[in-house]
């Protein structure tokens, strides 16, 4: 969470969902662990590295708007 109860939200659970794709695999086409994929999709990430962001959003079809929330 944010400074002031903020916090950026993560669907990556909704678009894998959407896209009919495990987690096993997107791990397997953006060349991340599961384990931080993990981190990311449960939303204890603190950052993310836009070179991450384009892969996934290459992988799954979307925009970074899709993928993140802003959640005041």
């Amino acid at each position: 969470m944010g400074e002031d109860g903020e916090r950026i939200s993560v669907k990556l659970d909704d678009l894998l969902n959407q896209r009919r794709m495990t987690l096993t695999q997107l791990s397997e086409r953006v060349g991340l662990t599961i384990a931080n994929l993990s981190i990311l999709k449960t939303g204890k990430a603190k950052a993310i590295r836009f070179s991450t962001l384009r892969a996934i959003c290459r992988e799954l079809d979307c925009q970074p708007g899709d993928l993140l929330i802003y959640d005041p």
